[in-house]
């Protein structure tokens, strides 16, 4: 087993910050070569608490505030333009990328797009249904339509 500093979050494992146990192949082979995360050593502590920091200032501080972003999020479907063919198929894929900044850009609440889980690759027009996890405890469903530019 190997012992890894999460540097950033990854579904199922952990957030930023994080020291887990993992086995060395899924270690070696993925969460390091991806930047996903740092092999742990004495002198990480540094590191560690620097990680936490940054994500204390960058996530919603309280329930209360993460229940008002869902509300706002899940009342307000987003529309997001993308070139696509004849038969509405898109070239390429709407990214999280693309998600966050229409939600912004519709006067929404900025978010990490790393937040966003879409669960099958958008690559039609049409409405789909995408997760946007806001705090530990609250996730939001928000309705993204995809319309032909």
């Amino acid at each position: 087993m190997a012992k890894l500093i999460l540097t950033h979050e990854v579904t199922g494992l952990g957030a930023p910050g994080d020291v887990v146990d993992v086995k060395d192949g899924y270690a070696r082979n993925y969460l390091v070569p991806r930047g996903l995360a740092t092999t742990w050593s004495k002198g990480a502590e540094k590191e560690i608490t620097a990680i936490r920091r940054a994500r204390k200032t960058r996530e919603i501080a309280t329930l209360d505030e993460a229940r008002a972003v869902r509300d706002s999020l899940q009342g307000n479907p987003v529309t997001v333009s993308a070139k696509s063919g004849d038969a509405g198929r898109l070239f390429g894929a709407v990214t999280t990328a693309e998600i966050a900044e229409a939600v912004k850009a519709a006067g929404g609440p900025s978010i990490d797009r790393r937040k966003i889980e879409v669960a099958q690759p958008i690559k039609s027009t049409g409405e789909y249904a995408v997760q946007v996890r806001l705090h530990p405890e609250v996730s939001a469903k928000l309705t993204v339509k995809v319309v032909a530019a």
